[in-house]
């Protein structure tokens, strides 16, 4: 990946909604070969998709909690996952190291739905063993975005 693939990746992580003759004039080169490195990009996984942002709280889901699981079927722990990630409240499943199996970012409307959410679809999984929540208070950033290195050296 060069200079041009990353300046492309950061104009579509600011805005993936960019034409692609925008993209090509911002960097400087011809709208069909700026579509050829675009679809490099695809079709190597870099660029795994295009998505719109929602803002939660417009849509009623004001309430972000990250939920600590504890699961007992150890390390083949695909049931508990699989299980989490068909919740739709359940924005990120995250298997993790240390005292906890996951990390689970959910959103919903309020405290009494994040309640019910535990009480009735989280904590009824069988293999489920302890739940810990954290509801956040302020949201300071919250993002997608990558940070995309600098070129490595050429010596390096």
């Amino acid at each position: 990946m060069d200079t041009i693939d990353r300046a492309i990746l950061e104009i579509l992580q600011t805005d993936a909604r960019t034409t692609n003759a925008e993209i090509a004039r911002r960097i400087g080169m011809a709208p069909s070969a700026t579509l050829e490195r675009i679809r490099k990009l695809e079709e190597r996984g870099v660029i795994g998709g295009y998505t719109t942002v929602l803002r939660p709280e417009t849509l009623g889901f004001g309430l972000l909690a990250f939920i600590f699981v504890r699961s007992d079927n150890g390390p083949d722990a695909d049931s508990t996952e699989e299980a989490l990630a068909r919740i739709p409240e359940v924005q990120e499943v995250h298997h993790v190291a240390g005292e906890d199996c996951f990390l689970v970012k959910v959103r919903t409307e309020s405290t009494t739905a994040l309640g019910h959410l535990l009480r009735d679809t989280i904590n009824t999984i069988p293999t489920i063993r302890a739940t810990r929540t954290t509801i956040v208070l302020q949201t300071v950033k919250e993002t997608s975005a990558i940070p995309l290195p600098a070129e490595a050296p050429a010596d390096a």
